[in-house]
């Protein structure tokens, strides 16, 4: 029996559905949710005093190749 393989999945960053870095779509992408839920949940990170949001996104801003 031929087994079917499933294609790999890659974090990327989203060149269509951005509005700073991609970051927000590209997590929404990877995740197959609404990318204004992720918004929002990256939203509330930077409600604590906005250090940690702002360092987690700009980390994965980095880290999280572009889209092909």
């Amino acid at each position: 029996m031929p087994s079917k393989k499933k294609p790999i999945k890659r974090l990327t960053r989203s060149k269509t559905d951005n509005i700073v870095a991609g970051v927000a779509g590209g997590l929404a992408n990877y995740f197959e949710i609404d990318p204004v839920l992720v918004r929002l949940i990256l939203a509330l990170t930077f409600i604590p005093g906005g250090i940690p949001g702002l360092l987690i996104y700009i980390i994965a801003w980095i880290i999280m190749p572009l889209e092909d």
